[in-house]
């Protein structure tokens, strides 16, 4: 049995130090075997195709992109498809490797998608290990536009009004003109000796780009100047070693209202002021997945697979789930009243939100599932590791609430 695990980078050396680790190699604690549920929702796969060679063993942040009619897919090789949104027939396709192998001049094999994807401004954003950014046209997939950046791309784009920004392994934080993709600026941020193998995506709100960083904290660049306006530790590391005092920020902050919420590994969860970056309150919590909200409520995956529900006006924990634990899950998803995770072995869970209760289950790819789950139009969209593109939907007495009866909830 294999268990997928987050990667450790050692910055000074430039080198992978665990990639790809099975589940003998860290066995302090055992993989949750699964027991049986009582099931009040039926998830099935009620579509799928082959997008490729997907993403194997290593590590990605590839997952389908939804918008202009269209879902928008990338594997590790270098293809990128579009499937029309309604009739799941195939839009175009481009291959990257044929398109773009030859001008990088790389020494290592493969194109190596990892970063996106990100639909924006009639354009489809993707990048890789190799740093190549480009621009696709989203209607015919031609490339517009493509850029070197300083460093491997990990996490997706963030597009503002007319600038796309990307986050670097080497921790620059660089902008480009939307259109033409000229550079417009660049951020170096400060990388500790040794990170987490992984980046977040920025989140744009008021003309800042609010970024975690991989010592620990939340950074505010100005979009105008690529200057900071802020920044606020969420955690600050101690411990003997490298490996303790690592406190990597890999997620995509959260806003919701006046407020941003963050999580690091390791570390913190913590809500702040978005405007001061004043932290209102924080929880010691350790993750490097995305946070998930729905009502007062915040739901996150700890780095060993326990999942939590934390009430966000002061982080007091409502209920926590441990059944599950180990078996990498991804990032959750909501999806109605329902919160839903993937995990290594390919199976898609369905939890009550109110309680945490797992109440439903499908394997949608025995291979594993490692990205956070989509939904668009309660509609589940999932990308698997052997480079399925599947659609889940949840039946029965689990029908999709509405908003009228998710309100009524809360």
């Amino acid at each position: 049995m294999k268990l997928w695990c987050k990667n450790f980078l050692a910055v000074g050396l430039g080198m992978a130090l665990i990639s790809g680790c099975s589940s003998n190699d860290v066995e302090e604690e055992p993989v949750s075997e699964l027991v049986e549920i009582q099931a009040s929702v039926f998830p099935q796969v009620s579509w799928s195709t082959s997008i490729g060679n997907g993403v194997g063993d290593y590590y990605s942040q590839l997952r389908p992109a939804i918008r202009y009619g269209k879902i928008f897919v990338a594997d590790r090789n270098g293809n990128v498809s579009a499937y029309d949104q309604q009739t799941l027939e195939l839009v175009w396709e481009k291959d990257f490797s044929s398109e773009f192998e030859e001008k990088l001049n790389i020494k290592t094999k493969g194109i190596r998608l990892a970063a996106g994807i990100t639909a924006a401004r009639d354009k489809v954003f993707v990048g890789g290990e190799t740093g190549l950014l480009v621009a696709l046209d989203e209607a015919t997939g031609d490339v517009v536009w493509s850029v070197q950046a300083n460093g491997e791309l990990l996490s997706a784009p963030t597009v503002a009004e007319d600038v796309v920004t990307v986050h670097s392994s080497k921790g620059a934080f660089e902008a480009f003109n939307i259109d033409s993709g000229e550079k417009l600026w660049s951020h170096d941020m400060q990388l500790p000796n040794l990170t987490l193998r992984g980046t977040g995506s920025a989140a744009y709100e008021a003309g800042g780009f609010f970024i975690g960083t991989a010592d620990g904290k939340i950074a505010v660049v100005v979009k105008n100047s690529g200057q900071i306006a802020w920044e606020q530790a969420i955690f600050t590391p101690t411990g003997g070693n490298e490996f303790t005092r690592m406190a990597d920020v890999d997620m995509t902050p959260l806003i919701l209202g006046d407020n941003l919420y963050a999580i690091s590994y390791n570390g913190n969860l913590v809500s702040m002021e978005l405007r001061t970056g004043r932290v209102i309150w924080s929880r010691k919590y350790s993750s490097f997945n995305e946070l998930a909200e729905a009502g007062l409520s915040l739901y996150l995956v700890d780095d060993r697979s326990r999942i939590y529900s934390v009430d966000r006006r002061n982080g007091l924990e409502l209920w926590s789930n441990s059944a599950l634990k180990n078996r990498e899950l991804t990032s959750p998803a909501i999806i109605g009243q329902y919160l839903i995770v993937g995990d290594f072995e390919g199976y898609l869970h369905v939890l009550n939100r109110e309680d945490g209760a797992v109440v439903g289950r499908v394997e949608v790819d025995s291979d594993g599932l490692y990205g956070q789950p989509l939904v668009v139009d309660d509609k589940i969209y999932l990308q698997t590791r052997n480079g399925t593109l599947a659609v889940v939907t949840l039946n029965g007495d689990g029908s999709v609430a509405t908003n009228e009866e998710v309100a009524a909830d809360e």
